[in-house]
């Protein structure tokens, strides 16, 4: 089933992103995940590509075919373009077209870790939008996009990055789902801008949940993403007690998410960082309130 399908039929659309084993680790460590992130019924799990240029594409289509065959859960596949030929794209759509895959999350991907590495005009996909376009063209994909309440962080300006989303879209993304971000105004005041540009796409926000201060410094350093004063006292105080920093990042993530659907936003979607037991705790704390919006989630 094509996800932009699901966001006609219920609102809001709860899902949780999980991240393929280090390539030097057994495919078998992400069953255990699978298999307890299924059980709370999200509507859709997707599956990522790789970081900083590592493409992980084997694993990806694999875990993808694993949640969508053997869990009935529709898959979302990440798929970069930036290294790869037409011909290396193609042979990954074919792939997933028999693997049953229907949905793609498009992507540009992070540059190579290279120091001399350049962006060449020459290239058949230098941006996600490249990417879209020749799926359109090629195959037939419900195909998600990527947006950044705060900017992405290689563009001058919001207003030129909102320039590159409406591309996007209006190039064939038929939903969008928001990099991560800890304070929702920036979200809201990114959906306002949006709702002006006419991007009529169904639009989920990107939670992640914080359960461990070096990790999100390091991620939040890659993406630009700004952390709130109140959110910093919390890590550095419980940056030292491992249980009490998962339970402050859970009721964070779990106040963000009960505000954002309270507004009446189309979805959220979970970066659950291959740990079932924070997205089992979260989807139970927000049970009330997705059930009072006559949705439909397994507890």
């Amino acid at each position: 089933m094509n996800i932009k399908d699901i966001f006609k039929q219920k609102k809001p659309v709860i899902s949780f992103e999980i991240f393929p084993p280090r390539k030097d680790s057994s495919i078998n460590t992400i069953y255990k995940t699978i298999d307890n992130l299924a059980y709370l019924k999200p509507d859709y799990i997707s599956v990522t590509y790789g970081a900083s240029g590592n493409k992980n594409k084997n694993k990806t289509t694999e875990i993808a075919s694993i949640v969508k065959n053997k869990y009935n859960i529709e898959a979302l596949a990440h798929l970069t373009c930036l290294t790869s030929s037409k011909d290396e794209i193609n042979k990954i759509l074919q792939q997933l077209k028999n693997n049953n895959i229907e949905n793609l999350l498009a992507l540009r991907g992070d540059l190579p870790e290279e120091p001399d590495f350049k962006i060449s005009d020459s290239n058949p996909f230098n941006y996600a939008v490249d990417l879209i376009k020749h799926i359109k063209e090629t195959e037939d994909f419900c195909i998600g996009g990527a947006c950044y309440p705060e900017g992405h962080t290689e563009c001058n300006s919001i207003e030129s990055d909102l320039y590159n989303l409406k591309n996007k879209v209006n190039s064939g993304t038929d939903f969008l789902i928001s990099q991560l971000f800890f304070d929702n105004k920036f979200f809201y005041d990114f959906k306002s801008k949006v709702d002006t540009l006419d991007i009529n796409v169904p639009l989920q926000a990107g939670i992640m949940p914080v359960i461990n201060k070096k990790q999100i410094e390091r991620i939040v350093s890659l993406c630009g993403t700004s952390i709130p004063k109140k959110f910093i006292t919390i890590m550095n105080k419980y940056e030292n007690n491992t249980e009490a920093l998962k339970d402050a990042g859970i009721a964070y993530a779990t106040d963000q998410i009960i505000d954002l659907l309270s507004n009446g936003i189309d979805g959220i979607h979970i970066y659950t960082m291959n740990n079932p037991d924070v997205a089992r705790k979260i989807v139970s704390n927000i049970s009330s309130v997705v059930n009072a919006l006559n949705t439909d989630i397994a507890i």
